[in-house]
């Protein structure tokens, strides 16, 4: 056995509409053997993994896995069954996966759904050693290697805070970004998008942040402002921590001046001896230490949000409760065996850590870490009441005083913090400050949210939800308009006009194509960018305030798609091509890929499926939100059948594009009037203006918009590149299409014999990629078609030998019935079509489907600009 890839499937895939990993094994001899056919291996298995027992698998009970190992499975079933246990046992409650033979009898795909890709990926990997060891009978040892990755995939998780802002926001179907490895999220896309990393947002500047982050700097901003704080200032040395200590009167608080989470902070300091030993465990930080007043009472933490409090919280310190039995260090050793504590952020709570800070109180409270407490006994090891540190919060948010509430507020607007963690230290919060002596005892920037969502007591306050309204109060605030068309042929010229048409309703596009990465017009990457990473890049540009994006294939087989849901999703249609290609054996294989895209639309928006097709009409049941259907026939069944049922339809009647319900119908333009069109010769173009039509009504855009973009729309260098763009060169026409198909060739010659022309010379070739057939097929219809033929091969032989299309090219060419004196072999493209412009007679169309653009591009004018100097030379001998 061997394992021939691994990959991360991040967006929504063929597989599921939750991350994936895909892992494709070769079982080699071992493909038909069934599990129960292998002695021992079943009982091996159980007993290294005893958690497979609980396993549903396809039985729908627990148990049924195991009742699938003992009638017999497939090692591939297995594998995915083990690589979802390992996640288990690591944390991660995930159960979908499969298994799925690739088009070798040998070869499958291991799907499985995973919450950490760092931890699915090992697991996975984890999984095929597993079944390897088991059969080759060598030894196996999970628990330490399991362990090591769960700590190194518990790092790359986003932390409590963010991960309630993350849920919240996918609760409220607002797409979210992760940006790195961190905690920095982009929530919605294009212009509307917010950045928040934990619960630190875009709209507070770096300057307030500075400024809660230096807590002397921040007392200076309260007390300015008439905001009762301790009094303290810095020192930088062990002379200059004593003399302040002095100077304030004990106790006094000793803590990093820029410090956060409770480190190296010590309260209620009385003696001199104390105070150097806290600035120590400052200089583990830095070398400035802020000595306070010590303030007498309870801590708080009180969560401002924008222009209100949305959650308070009593922060005790971290402790532990004597049994009469067992020392301080074993109490606090068998309290962070509590499942709720994890280390740092990764849990509700936060294991007690055994640290200086904790020996100095300790010390203080004459009692050391062999003590027994008494049965009942509290013994605290903290005097900060940081989470982080293993404290423990308490919600109170009903009790804070109001006075208390609008101290807060003013202090967050005053630092320029929209969302502000308080910590307020007094005896009653009930009270106001002034009545008790309490004080604001710092401001945090970048508060963590988890106290007020797993309090020990009290109610949980879902403060992710307040911040994330703070930042997109309605649904329109997040909300860009994004289209997503796929489709065998024309997918990419009925993008460029959708495109067209948004920038005609005042939008700035961002658009994906195969021809480049395009925002406002503007080509910011050229090449094939339809997969999702060029779909994230126009997601994530903050001028885009509407996208477009060409979604192919490829990119939903091996990536999934680079966004979460469209607002309409297109399917040209769905044709012979790319077949053999990535497991798509069939057309039923490439309808289900093409389907994603139809699938993947918000529940009140629209699948644009063409009704002329019939592999487009076999996907219409799985198609989300509502459905438009566009057809060439005012009279298709399916058409007039969709109308009766309520829904909407684009169709031609009279030569004129409408718009179609069972209460009216809206004539949008002339198909002559569109200059794509060729006045309606070029019927594919004719299709892609109805697709282009139907997504923008699925948008809502009118049809005066709609037909001012179509009838501006041309197939030119500039709006349509590579797409049926024509060429005026000497006294005969060279046309330029990107056709790399039986279907595309057939449309484009159809449209060139409907024009007036002399002869039709083709410059033709197919990507290697494509079977055998598809080759051929292109070859019979250039030898009915063209006078003279050219046939030329891509510079990406895709795995082919040099010149094995082109003589397949040939083969098909003689098949439709060319004369062999009227076919050559070229294999560049550029060289080809030069031969093919030197022959060419005034009258006569030479069409080239090109690989390279630019190439071809530079070819036709330097053979133009030879064509005028010989011209020229002519006028002047005369």
């Amino acid at each position: 056995m061997k394992i021939l890839n691994v990959r991360a499937l991040r967006g929504r895939n063929l597989y599921s509409h939750n991350p994936i990993i895909k892992m494709t094994v070769d079982l080699e001899e071992l493909y038909d053997t069934p599990t129960c056919d292998i002695p021992g291996f079943n009982e091996q298995l159980i007993s290294i993994l005893p958690g497979l027992k609980e396993h549903k698998c396809s039985e729908g009970y627990k148990g049924g896995f195991v009742v699938r190992l003992k009638r017999g499975t497939y090692l591939a079933h297995v594998m995915e069954h083990i690589a979802l246990e390992l996640q288990q046992l690591m944390g991660y409650k995930v159960r979908f996966g499969k298994a799925r033979r690739e088009s070798a009898p040998s070869i499958y795909n291991v799907i499985f759904t995973y919450y950490n890709e760092t931890a699915a990926m090992e697991a996975g990997l984890m999984a095929f050693e597993i079944v390897d060891h088991i059969l080759k009978g060598l030894p196996i040892q999970i628990e330490e290697r399991l362990e090591a990755v769960r700590k190194r995939a518990v790092e790359l998780d986003l932390g409590p805070s963010t991960k309630a802002i993350e849920m919240e926001a996918y609760k409220r179907k607002i797409p979210v970004i992760r940006i790195g490895d961190g905690s920095l999220l982009q929530l919605g896309y294009g212009a509307k998008q917010k950045l928040i990393q934990a619960t630190l947002t875009e709209r507070a500047s770096c300057i307030a942040v500075d400024i809660a982050c230096d807590k002397t700097m921040t007392n200076f901003f309260m007390r300015q402002n008439g905001i009762p704080v301790p009094s303290g200032r810095i020192a930088k040395n062990e002379y200059e921590v004593l003399e302040v200590a002095k100077e304030i009167g004990y106790p006094v608080v000793v803590k990093p001046y820029n410090g956060n989470q409770g480190k190296g902070v010590s309260l209620n300091i009385t003696t001199d001896e104390d105070v150097l030993t806290a600035y120590e465990a400052v200089k583990q930080y830095t070398h400035q230490a802020l000595v306070e007043k010590y303030i007498e009472g309870k801590h708080y933490r009180i969560l401002v949000v924008k222009d209100k409090v949305v959650a308070a919280s009593e922060r005790i310190p971290a402790h532990v409760i004597g049994d009469g039995v067992h020392t301080i260090e074993q109490l606090i050793e068998l309290e962070n065996k509590n499942p709720l504590r994890g280390e740092g952020h990764e849990k509700p709570l936060t294991k007690i850590k055994i640290d200086e800070v904790m020996l100095l109180l300790l010390k203080k409270s004459k009692r050391s870490l062999e003590d027994i407490p008494e049965n009942g006994e509290k013994v605290y090891l903290r005097e900060n009441d940081n989470l982080s540190t293993g404290g423990i919060a308490v919600d109170v948010t009903d009790l804070v005083h109001e006075e208390i509430k609008s101290t807060c507020m003013k202090a967050a607007e005053l630092i320029g913090l929209d969302v502000a963690g308080i910590d307020v230290t007094t005896t009653d919060i009930t009270k106001p400050l002034s009545a008790t002596g309490g004080a604001l005892i710092e401001i945090n920037a970048a508060p963590g949210i988890r106290m007020h969502h797993y309090p020990s007591a009290g109610v949980s306050r879902n403060v992710a939800e307040e911040i994330v309204r703070s930042l997109f109060p309605d649904d329109q605030s997040y909300h860009i308009p994004l289209v997503s068309v796929t489709g065998t042929n024309g997918k990419t010229t009925t993008t460029r006009m959708i495109n067209a048409i948004l920038k005609e309703a005042g939008y700035c596009v961002g658009m994906t194509t195969t021809g480049g990465i395009y925002i406002d017009n503007q080509c910011i990457e050229k090449g094939d960018t339809t997969g999702p990473g060029s779909a994230r890049q126009i997601l994530m540009n903050k001028k885009v305030t509407a996208a477009v994006l060409e979604t192919a294939r490829g990119g939903i087989v091996n990536r999934g798609l680079g966004y979460d849901l469209a607002d309409v999703g297109v399917i040209t249609n769905i044709t012979d091509d790319h077949l053999g290609i990535d497991g798509i054996e069939t057309m039923e294989d490439l309808a289900h890929t093409k389907a994603l895209v139809a699938e993947a639309v918000k529940e009140n928006g629209y699948a644009v499926i063409n009704a002329d097709d019939e592999y487009c009409l076999s996907i219409r049941d799985k198609a989300y939100g509502q459905l438009i259907l566009f057809s060439k026939d005012h009279s298709n069944k399916y058409v007039v059948k969709h109308i009766q049922d309520g829904g909407r339809v684009v169709y031609i009647k009279d030569n004129i594009i409408y718009l179609a319900t069972d209460q009216e119908q809206i004539p949008v333009v002339n198909v002559e009037n569109i200059p794509a069109t060729f006045g309606g010769l070029l019927t594919h173009n004719v299709e892609n203006s109805l697709a282009a039509t139907a997504a923008a009504w699925g948008l809502g855009i009118s049809s005066e918009i709609i037909n001012r973009a179509l009838i501006n729309f041309r197939c030119d260098e500039e709006q349509n590149p590579g797409r049926f763009n024509m060429y005026d060169v000497a006294d005969f026409k060279v046309v330029v299409d990107y056709g790399h198909n039986f279907d595309g060739y057939k449309k484009v010659i159809e449209g060139l014999r409907k024009m007036k022309i002399n002869r039709l010379i083709g410059v033709i070739g197919v990507p290697g990629d494509r079977l055998n057939t598809s080759i051929k097929e292109v070859g019979i219809i250039s030898g009915q078609s063209f006078d003279h033929i050219f046939i030329k091969e891509d510079r990406d032989k895709r795995g082919r030998a040099w010149g094995e299309v082109a003589e397949i090219l040939y083969d098909g060419c003689l098949k439709g019935g060319a004369d062999p004196k009227k076919i050559e072999i070229e294999i560049l493209e550029e060289v080809a079509l030069e031969k093919a412009m030197n022959m060419a007679k005034a009258g006569d169309i030479v069409i080239v489907f090109y690989e390279e653009l630019e190439l071809i591009k530079k070819t036709i004018e330097k053979f133009s600009q030879k064509q005028i100097l010989m011209m020229e030379s002519k006028r002047l001998i005369r």
